[in-house]
């Protein structure tokens, strides 16, 4: 039976977010919403957990739960909750894991009011590198590239992508050399780097005693 041109135009249009759903899909889960399968502590304290479809992370020192496997080219995308009070988390990649130690590249999510979430932060080696504080060398070129960065995090749209109190998205893309952090939907930070092509994922506790930090919704697609 041919149904009416209306009603094809109607299912076509219904259907339409579901294909594109699945086109930007492509992703695979990185927790399976049971279990800590595919994840490892690297460190003889921290505790995580699974609650609900939640991944909780408790500790009164700071360590990282990273992958068993590493990622090179990649989308990753996942959801953190910070807890009320002093906090302060990120999102590890292409990073580096020895025993009760984690570095390389993280994705910050700043719960102080710096206000710096979805920078760059090169955990255990070189600190910050967008915001930049390379300044400190006194060189001339860093300490115009330190002024660009620490007006880009004045900006209301930079200042304003964390949600304090609620569930935070973020989308970190690493392909090749180029590394970009958005953070609910703004795009926060664009870097060049040459250090790690390749390394772990992890999600972070702070360290702060008593804390819960909440991990959700962490998936990845392959480049």
């Amino acid at each position: 039976m041919k149904l009416p041109r209306f009603l094809v135009a109607a299912l076509a249009a219904a259907a339409l977010p579901f294909v594109l759903h699945a086109a930007e899909e492509g992703f695979a889960p990185l927790f399976n919403g049971k279990d800590l399968s595919g994840w490892k502590n690297p460190y003889e304290w921290g505790k995580a957990e699974v609650v609900g479809d939640e991944i909780h992370l408790t500790a009164d020192k700071k360590f990282f739960l990273v992958t068993e496997a590493q990622y090179g080219d990649f989308v990753f995308e996942g959801e953190v909750h910070l807890p009320e009070g002093q906090a302060n988390s990120g999102f590890m990649f292409r990073c580096h894991v020895e025993p009760n130690k984690v570095y390389g590249y993280q994705c910050e999510i700043d719960g102080s009011d710096r206000r710096w979430s979805g920078g760059l932060y090169d955990e255990g080696r070189n600190q910050w590198l967008w915001p930049s504080q390379k300044g400190r060398t006194k060189v001339e070129a860093a300490l115009a590239h330190e002024a660009e960065s620490q007006a880009h995090f004045k900006k209301p749209e930079i200042q304003n992508a964390l949600k304090r109190n609620d569930w935070n998205h973020v989308r970190i893309t690493a392909k090749g050399n180029q590394l970009k952090i958005e953070l609910n939907g703004v795009l926060v930070t664009e870097y060049t780097d040459e250090t790690d092509a390749k390394g772990y994922l992890g999600i972070q506790h702070h360290g702060e005693k008593g804390q819960t930090y909440r991990f959700r919704h962490l998936k990845i697609k392959p480049l």
